[in-house]
């Protein structure tokens, strides 16, 4: 409710609107305004624009996370953004627990770095499934040992390399994870007053759930910040073609390789035989040197074929393609 007037403060209005001293028309004009406060040690760096946009890069960054990290943990990993916000470097780190995974990352070529911070039960997570556990997390945090950080660092690097693809349309980027620290104390890559952006993801690994926190200050960001609007994002994503999509696609799955397994036969042997093996022992197999043997893609059987050698090397011959239909 605005102060309350006296009336000698009426009388004094009354008598400067008549005089004509104060205009009727402006005062309603700036009844009209609304006075927002302006924190100047929380300067508006980051508008919801950039927030916006930041989310929309994320979002693109999760769904390569999704697909990319399965093949390290053969599991299923979801991902998606919470909410993005902007607040100081001091409130970021006052919130970090003990330990905590913390990576710091070299934005090349943007001056400055960015942190990504791991929950540590995700992290536990990741290191029980690359052990060949479940992907369970602990009950009771601890701290982490030699060999855990090496495989946490092994995974943070896989999570980093895949910034580049999500911000291509705004720069090419060449991001390198320089150290990973679990105490914050040593994790103060700016001032503690200056203003940074928070991207929140959430991953769920299994039926383990935790957070991603993406810690992106203003000074690393602050030469792109114009590219970080959706009008410029959209204008940049070229559309191409059918064909060239399909060209691309052809390219890329000429490049990935895959284990071809040829199956010379079976045979079983008892415990003690296998102990007792030697250099020189014969090993029956169920199939015959002339008989064609089944040639795997992967887990896939595809092709028969003959044994052999060319030069020096043991080799294969194709002699039949095994359709889909026909297995």
């Amino acid at each position: 409710m605005g102060d309350v007037l006296s009336q000698d403060e009426i009388d004094n209005l009354l008598k400067a609107l008549s005089s004509g001293e104060i205009d009727a028309e402006e005062m309603k004009e700036d009844a009209g305004k609304s006075v927002k406060e302006y924190d100047f040690k929380r300067p508006a760096k980051f508008s919801k624009e950039h927030l916006r946009t930041l989310e929309i890069i994320f979002e693109h960054y999760g769904r390569l996370i999704s697909t990319n990290l399965p093949v390290y943990l053969r599991k299923n990993v979801q991902v998606s953004v919470v909410n993005s916000e902007a607040l100081t470097f001091s409130e970021f780190t006052n919130s970090l627990s003990n330990p905590v995974i913390l990576g710091i990352v070299n934005f090349l070529p943007l001056n400055g770095n960015v942190m990504v911070e791991l929950g540590s039960n995700l992290g536990f997570a990741m290191i029980d499934r690359l052990l060949g556990g479940q992907g369970d997390a602990l009950d009771k945090s601890r701290e982490f040992s030699e060999i855990e950080m090496s495989l946490v660092e092994k995974m943070m690097a896989v999570c980093i390399s895949l910034f580049r693809e999500p911000w291509k349309n705004v720069i090419e980027l060449n991001p390198l994870l320089e150290r990973v620290e679990t105490n914050p104390q040593f994790a103060q890559i700016i001032a503690p007053t200056e203003m940074i952006a928070i991207v929140t993801l959430n991953i769920r690994i299994g039926e383990v759930e935790g957070l991603m926190n993406i810690c992106l200050p203003y000074f690393t960001l602050e030469s792109v910040m114009d590219k970080l609007n959706t009008k410029f994002w959209f204008s940049t994503m070229q559309e191409s073609s059918d064909d060239d999509y399909t060209e691309h696609l052809e390219d890329m799955i000429q490049h990935v390789q895959i284990p071809i397994i040829a199956k010379l036969g079976d045979s079983s042997i008892t415990v003690t035989d296998f102990v007792n093996l030697q250099p020189g022992d014969v090993i029956r197999l169920s199939s015959r040197v002339d008989e064609e043997m089944d040639i795997y893609v992967g887990n896939i059987k595809k092709f028969k074929a003959l044994p052999g050698a060319t030069k020096k090397t043991y080799a294969v011959r194709v002699t039949s393609i095994i359709r889909e239909e026909e297995e």
